[in-house]
């Protein structure tokens, strides 16, 4: 309910009143579905003051440097819980009981298999395709296996597609790193977790035992858990705006998967990577320092700032601490962890990175831990993408919960005014 009104009024215009709403951790936001009715829409571009929708799943304070899902810290859950017990937390708004929690794990351990037709598809895709671009495709082609007998507008049918994209993002995730190395396929195991089973489906052959480390394990769990969701990021707007279509739930996340795609957006993390590998050694970095304060170099520091925290991103906590863990762990080269550590240090304590907010965030160490890993970095935002889905599909859930109504937004129109048509070719 509103808690007041406020009013604008315009030169020679009425006053015009809105009713103002009190989000539940005190954020204001006015009411301006009837501004247009009154001949006024507003411009904001990037939708940086704009509330598309109401959400009860996550919410971000990017002043104080807080993530909540459901209203729970993401740093207890990264460290206390499992990706599965978080989807289900994300999905259903409480933590499970023992028994909600095995029956959950059941049902989605149960449908990671992918229809056999769906691997041929592959083959046509260059071996060379970005990972991204394979995943994007194949998720859009699940549509076609799963349409004809899915009703949106039914609950447990809408709830139904949620256990299946969970279930089967990881397979396909797998199978795109696998058609890029010319290997087998590597099917799903139903003895394993969920992290295992993604892990074992990425790097186990068969003509051996590949032995999953428990550490590595935990850490992509703990990954999984610290991408899961992020309010409404441009992804999941994408999802939500492609399904407020009433569209398919696999070419939602399909948009979703795209979205993600952009270096801006979940390729930030192989950007950063391959930053510091650029800057190659500590003693290298005030050359670069110097670089990224000069307005006119288009280098840029990746992994620094965020659209939304303008303190240290609490992600980021958590993946400091795993990355000293996972290096010592894998008895890897810890250069790139040296740099990373030396750049942060500089932008905690440097006045021109302390005035413009520029603290380190998730992307600055998720990208040295993924490849402590093995993993390749064309396939981090894969992996993002993985761990995105159960975000994507509890909001694509939640709006068809709280009633579907289609996106369609305004714009400031600045092109021509009315002008009369006469053709310039010749007859």
């Amino acid at each position: 309910m509103p808690e007041n009104k406020v009013t604008f009024t315009s030169e020679g215009q009425l006053p015009i009143n809105m009713n103002v709403f009190m989000g539940t951790m005190g954020e204001k936001e006015i009411d301006i579905r009837n501004l247009g009715t009154q001949g006024y829409f507003t411009f904001d571009p990037g939708f940086a003051s704009t509330a598309s929708c109401e959400s009860k799943i996550t919410y971000t304070n990017g002043d104080e440097g807080i993530l909540l899902y459901r209203g729970f810290p993401i740093d207890q859950l990264a460290l206390h819980s499992n990706y599965l017990e978080v989807c289900y937390i994300l999905l259903n708004g409480e933590v499970p009981s023992y028994k909600q929690y095995k029956n959950f794990c059941n049902i989605i351990t149960r449908h990671t298999m992918l229809h056999e037709q769906i691997t041929r598809l592959f083959q046509g895709f260059r071996r060379d395709s970005h990972p991204m671009a394979v995943m994007c495709g194949v998720t859009g082609a699940l549509a076609a296996f799963y349409h004809d007998a899915l009703d949106i507008n039914l609950k447990h049918h809408r709830e139904r597609a949620a256990f299946h994209l969970l279930s089967k993002m990881p397979t396909v995730a797998a199978m795109c790193y696998k058609y890029s190395l010319g290997q087998p396929f590597i099917c799903p195991r139903n003895d394993l977790t969920y992290s295992g089973n993604f892990l074992n489906m990425m790097f186990s052959i068969p003509c051996e035992d590949y032995e999953i480390n428990p550490i590595i394990e935990r850490a992509m769990d703990c990954i999984l858990i610290l991408h899961a969701d992020h309010e409404q990021n441009a992804s999941t707007s994408t999802v939500r705006i492609a399904g407020s279509s009433g569209a398919n739930p696999f070419a939602c996340i399909a948009a979703g998967i795209a979205s993600l795609w952009g270096p801006a957006h979940g390729g930030a993390n192989e950007a950063c990577l391959q930053m510091l590998e650029k800057i190659n050694k500590v003693e290298h970095i005030p050359a670069f320092i110097k670089r990224a304060k000069d307005k006119n170099d288009s280098f840029r520091l990746m992994g620094f700032g965020h659209r939304i925290y303008k303190n240290y991103d609490p992600r980021a906590t958590v993946m400091r601490a795993m990355c000293h863990k996972i290096l010592k762990e894998l008895n890897v080269s810890q250069s790139l962890l040296e740099i990373a550590l030396e750049l942060e240090h500089i932008a905690l304590h440097d006045p021109y990175f302390i005035e413009r907010k520029l603290y380190p965030n998730v992307d600055f160490y998720s990208g040295i831990i993924l490849k402590a890993m093995g993993i390749p970095s064309s396939m981090f935002t894969v992996i993002f993408a993985v761990a995105r889905t159960i975000g994507w599909v509890s909001h694509w859930k939640e709006m068809h919960d709280n009633g579907l109504k289609i996106v369609r937004p305004r714009q400031l129109y600045t092109g021509y005014t009315h002008r009369n048509f006469q053709s310039q070719i010749k007859k």
